[in-house]
């Protein structure tokens, strides 16, 4: 490349030359100028590729290795999504990029170390679940990059200041999930169930209980939630993140006590959820996702979504990979919300017809207050 430009920049100046020859003497301080010109120029072409192809060296040593929760990469969740992060970074900005799927919770320090020992450029561990085991190998090695999702640490937790912490206000766009919910039911009542009653999950809920009770108030509705009980915190889990049959029993158990409407906030879990609503018909059961667009990951199941509740981690995920590269890493914490568009409500697909005008309107008011302050998703 550097040959190229020296070479495009002495054409400029033998052009300049051989104009100066043509002109009278008069024109001599204008070549003169006319050369130095072309000669700052090359310097400033040879400087400007030499600082891109540092660039371009930096993003290719870099190694950047995701380490999942349970559920694995294909999830259609949380996990593929972060891991979306991770390609879309090896696609845009060169670097190379590889993951360790965990099996278990014994698995996440070992895949840590292990990436650690591969000497990878940043580490990406994905759940709440890992936040120890980030913590422990982040403090062991503090001159590695770290960045978690759906974790936070507290002042003074992480030494180094390796560590950047995704965390998400999903409860904001939860909260137009349970609006639309309550809207859309024609039962008055719509469920919920989690994987694990842990933060990253019960906010789901919390806000999509939440998004209801608003529905009721604006619209004097009395629709229930039949899952989750913000005040106490308790509700249906099914203690992991794997099991289609735990989707489905779950699922059906819901439909039982009249909820044509269900969000399960439970990984590949809920996928049995779809499943299931996908036999029963979307007249008895309609399924709302979360974390990604499960319209286009749940493909066999699409038609069942009403929508899902997006948490963008590929995003924060690609972002963190690119200050890498840049140079500009910083450890700390990077929120997404609303505003931001780090969290937010997946297109209506199929159902649209299903979703009145005027909901869609209340919808977009409710949202622009979340934004604007004036609404709070807290209840």
């Amino acid at each position: 490349m550097k040959t190229n430009l020296k070479f495009a920049a002495a054409l400029v100046a033998a052009s300049a030359l051989v104009l100066a020859g043509c002109s009278s003497s008069s024109d001599s301080t204008e070549s003169s100028a006319a050369a130095a010109t072309s000669a700052a120029a090359e310097e400033t072409m040879e400087a400007s590729a030499e600082a891109s192809a540092e660039g371009d060296t930096a993003a290719a040593m870099l190694k950047a290795c995701e380490v999942t929760d349970v559920g694995g990469v294909d999830d259609k969740g949380f996990n593929q999504k972060a891991y979306k992060g991770v390609t879309d970074a090896a696609d845009q900005l060169g670097v190379e990029a590889t993951v360790l799927e965990s099996q278990a919770e014994t698995d996440y320090a070992t895949n840590i170390q292990s990436f650690v020992d591969q000497g990878c450029g940043v580490i990406i561990t994905v759940g709440f679940l890992l936040g120890d085991a980030t913590k422990e190998a982040a403090n062991a090695n503090p001159d590695t990059p770290f960045t978690i999702v759906d974790y936070a640490y507290g002042d003074g937790e992480i030494t180094n200041n390796n560590v950047l912490g995704q965390v998400f206000n999903t409860d904001e766009a939860a909260f137009l999930a349970g609006y639309l919910a309550a809207g859309t039911s024609k039962t008055g009542k719509v469920g919920t169930f989690g994987g694990v009653n842990i933060p990253p999950v019960t906010i789901f809920m919390d806000g999509f209980y939440y998004g209801v009770q608003k529905y009721n108030a604006d619209n004097g509705t009395n629709v229930k939630v039949i899952g989750w009980d913000p005040a106490k915190q308790k509700g249906l889990f099914t203690e992991n993140f794997e099991s289609l049959d735990d989707g489905r029993t779950f699922a059906q158990n819901l439909v039982d006590e009249g909820a044509d409407i269900v969000m399960p906030v439970a990984g590949p879990v809920g996928l049995g959820s779809a499943a299931l609503a996908s036999e029963l018909g979307t007249d008895k059961l309609m399924i709302i996702g979360v974390d990604s667009d499960q319209y286009e990951s749940d493909t066999a199941n699409a038609g069942v979504y009403l929508t899902s509740v997006l948490k963008n981690m590929d995003v924060t995920t690609f972002n963190a990979i690119q200050s890498v590269v840049d140079g500009t890493f910083e450890g700390g914490v990077t929120v997404g919300t609303l505003d931001n568009g780090g969290v937010g409500l997946a297109p209506f697909h199929d159902m649209d017809a299903s979703v009145p005008q005027e909901l869609k309107d209340q919808l977009a008011t409710i949202q622009a207050g979340i934004i604007d302050g004036s609404v709070s998703v807290k209840g």
